[in-house]
């Protein structure tokens, strides 16, 4: 029984990192469709038809199972950051890249009037997926623990890692659907902190998450009702705050198309 135990806990602690699981991902889909402007909305349709928001957040990580090398390796480093400090600087991306480098990345192409549509899409699907994945702060860790991956708990009696906590296990816990969840967080967001998360910086974003992401680690790796209490309002914060600003940077993008030229770039 031991032994049964060890392998799964081994398996769960090498397991990849997916920020935010596809739950938390619709959610922030789903808020950010319904705060999309006249002009974004029309974009977003132009590029993904029938597909909404919530349907694309997922994409980049349904993708992570294909075998072509630019899923398996190039894209791989593009869902966090390693921040050494309080806040991100353009030294602390690695040369393969990471979330802030793909989001400068797709920003242009979306931005850019000659991008093929098919090169749009992908760019929007990621600009939804990342925003999504720098809300949630064990995807802007410090370089020692794989962002919380390697932080071994259990979690009502099962064992996992700190990450997958976060990623999935504290939203799952409330048995809603995803569209549930987002309907109960909408109606909670006061037009005060729309304006108030108004925010298109992602180092605000990212230093949010790690001012969060140095609360969270259990004393205690036997983590049930009373980390679920602890910490419910702040990954209910950081959803709401990432589907908000997704909206925002989207209605900024499609409002604020470069111009066509060589200049662009």
């Amino acid at each position: 029984m031991r032994k049964i135990f060890l392998i799964a806990l081994m398996l769960a602690s090498t397991s990849p990192a997916y920020a935010w699981g596809p739950v938390g991902h619709r959610i922030t889909g789903a808020i950010a469709d319904d705060n999309l402007s006249g002009v974004a909305r029309a974009n977003v349709r132009l590029l993904l038809g029938n597909e909404d928001l919530a349907e694309a957040a997922t994409w980049p990580d349904d993708m992570k199972s294909s075998p072509d090398p630019f899923w398996q390796k190039t894209a791989s480093p593009w869902h966090y950051v390693t921040v050494r400090g309080d806040d991100y600087k353009a030294s602390d991306a690695p040369p393969e890249g990471d979330a802030m480098t793909a989001l400068t990345h797709f920003t242009r192409m979306l931005r850019n009037p000659e991008t093929s549509v098919e090169d749009k899409r992908l760019a929007l699907r990621f600009i939804v997926h990342i925003i999504g994945d720098l809300h949630q702060p064990l995807h802007d860790g410090a370089g020692t623990d794989r962002g919380g991956n390697t932080v071994e708990v259990t979690w009502f009696g099962k064992p996992t890692n700190l990450h997958s906590v976060w990623d999935s296990k504290l939203i799952e816990q409330r048995s809603l659907s995803y569209s549930e969840y987002a309907h109960w967080l909408s109606r909670s967001i006061t037009p005060q902190e729309v304006i108030a998360w108004d925010q298109r910086d992602p180092t605000v974003w990212i230093h949010e998450s790690i001012s969060l992401r140095k609360t969270i680690y259990p004393s205690d790796p036997a983590l049930s009702w009373d980390y679920a209490y602890q910490h419910r309002a702040q990954v209910d914060d950081r959803l709401k705050r990432a589907g908000i600003r997704i909206a925002s940077y989207l209605n900024w993008v499609f409002e604020n198309p470069a111009p066509a030229g060589p200049s662009r770039q």
